[in-house]
């Protein structure tokens, strides 16, 4: 069963990152913006094991429920070609 939703001022470390089609991406590393100015920019999210971080832009990001996940609008490959978070 899925959560509510939530700010992304809830999301954490570790939350899981699931791709349009439904499957697993990989895990958010670190939620960027400016939480005083209330400024989603995105996520840096590590795909596998020992993947490199790509910075998932914030306009991406289409739900985030309180059990833990965040469903972006883009597939593997095109996640597997985002840019490192410090590279956008």
């Amino acid at each position: 069963m899925a959560g509510d939703p939530v700010s992304w001022f809830e999301i954490e470390p570790g939350w899981r990152v699931d791709g349009l089609d439904g499957g697993e991406l990989g895990s958010v590393e670190e939620v960027l913006g400016d939480q005083r100015e209330d400024i989603f920019d995105g996520l840096a999210v590590v795909g596998g094991l020992g993947g490199l971080a790509h910075y998932v832009p914030a306009e991406q990001v289409t739900s985030i429920t309180s059990d833990g996940r965040i469903t972006v609008s883009i597939d593997r490959d095109t996640f597997e070609r985002l840019p490192e978070p410090g590279r956008r």
